[in-house]
């Protein structure tokens, strides 16, 4: 399934997977929205797929936000399993 990067009211809604074949394009397209905001609010409860690079990839963003004193968000309802891995990149960071 593709990737979808729409923004709506300053919250960019993130749609389709979060795998191997999109992580650098979500990165990249996240990092111009960072750089150009100083700021990032994802919505990722339209997420339908993110794998080990999915993660990784949401892991290097907010690791590069954090080292450049850059606020990074994700919101959106996800499943248990989901939020214990974005709660394990907070804890680590």
């Amino acid at each position: 399934m593709a990737l979808t990067i729409t923004e709506k009211h300053g919250v960019f809604l993130i749609e389709g997977s979060i795998n191997a074949s999109t992580a650098k394009h979500f990165i990249g397209h996240c990092e111009a929205i960072l750089d150009a905001n100083g700021e990032l609010t994802i919505h990722i409860e339209n997420v339908k797929e993110i794998d080990a690079k999915g993660i990784r990839a949401i892991e290097v963003l907010y690791k590069s936000a954090m080292s450049q004193n850059r606020c990074f968000m994700i919101i959106g309802n996800i499943n248990g399993d989901l939020y214990a891995e974005l709660r394990a990149i907070k804890t680590a960071a």
